[in-house]
């Protein structure tokens, strides 16, 4: 089975004025199989974002390879483009701004099928109907603009514009973040819905692990431009390998945290190196305390442990860093 997205070395690099450029994104790789989600996971500035718009191609790709079931769409232009635009759509993190304030919200979720040219003004109006009930929203609302819906409803309405032209795979950038969390929860079991019901895939772009916990198959952990983890779910939250990794599954909240000694809790000091001269070592290295001199004079590569499970860190599998990481996964589990 042909996979949705393959993506195979992919960089990013944005020039700056006075020489050099920004390593956004800087030889990542993986695939995307159909019917699945996929998370994209990191703090800000990681590259998350900028790779995934990449994948959509809404960001200039430096190099790699972006293929679009089995197409390779790394340099497509024009109709082909234009083809693409139909099979890859985005929801866009901040339902405030990613809506047109003096469009009608019906006028919004046509918007890509006048742009494509998709069937005839009747059945784009017949499918903006059918789009509104996909979605929990009523027909009257179509001749609403975005002021007056809610956050949650406003990004309904750009879940309904990416589905308009009938997609296989949504890139969802952070769909979540802006929202308060009781709201969250009924966006994310929305996603669930349509992903279930319509066999989506989606790209998922997120800096929390419990969001990414909820929806996603497969996980790829990102730190300044790179993938130093990836795996299936259940692969990252109940081993896993990388201190960055660890970190972040230290900031879920969980029941089971109750009570803990302040030390369990992973905190990390210092900011990430620079993306514009990068360290020739592990870019973690400098907050990560199980860090030795390899890990500051050598790149890890990723490598694969079991299964779809792969880490780029030396000492992923020395135990100290392998029961921190326990302790962390064990912290998550109910019970």
């Amino acid at each position: 089975m042909t996979n949705v997205l393959e993506v195979q070395d992919l960089k990013v690099h944005f020039p700056i004025r006075k020489g050099g450029k920004v390593h956004a994104v800087d030889g990542v790789s993986f695939t995307l199989a159909p019917g699945t989600a996929f998370g994209l996971v990191g703090e800000s500035g990681s590259g998350k974002t900028t790779a995934a718009m990449a994948c959509a191609r809404l960001t200039p790709i430096t190099s790699g390879t972006v293929r679009l079931n089995g197409r390779d769409i790394t340099h497509a232009a024009g109709a082909e483009l234009k083809a693409a635009r139909r099979e890859v759509q985005v929801v866009f993190q901040d339902p405030y701004a990613s809506l047109n304030p003096r469009e009608r919200a019906g006028a919004i979720v046509r918007r890509p099928m006048d742009l494509l040219d998709i069937g005839t003004p009747a059945e784009r109006e017949a499918r903006v109907d059918e789009l509104f009930a996909l979605v929990g929203l009523r027909p009257d609302q179509k001749d609403l603009f975005p002021h007056q819906f809610s956050g949650g409803q406003r990004q309904r309405i750009g879940v309904a514009r990416a589905l308009a032209t009938r997609p296989g795979l949504i890139v969802c950038d952070e769909p979540v973040s802006a929202l308060d969390v009781a709201i969250q929860a009924q966006i994310l079991n929305l996603l669930g819905r349509l992903k279930r019901d319509l066999g989506l895939s989606y790209l998922f772009i997120s800096h929390d692990l419990a969001v990414v916990q909820h929806l996603c198959d497969q996980i790829a952990v990102m730190y300044l431009g790179q993938v130093v983890e990836i795996g299936s779910r259940r692969e990252l939250f109940t081993r896993p390998m990388h201190p960055y990794t660890h970190a972040l599954i230290s900031a879920v909240p969980s029941p089971e945290r109750i009570g803990m000694e302040a030390g369990a809790r992973i905190r990390l000091q210092g900011d990430p190196p620079s993306p514009i001269s990068p360290p020739p070592g592990c870019r973690f290295a400098g907050r990560c305390d199980f860090a030795q001199d390899r890990c500051r004079q050598t790149a890890p590569q990723l490598q694969r442990k079991d299964g779809s499970h792969a880490v780029a860190c030396h000492r992923a599998e020395d135990p100290d860093v392998m029961a921190a990481g326990t302790a962390q996964a064990l912290a998550l589990q109910p019970g």
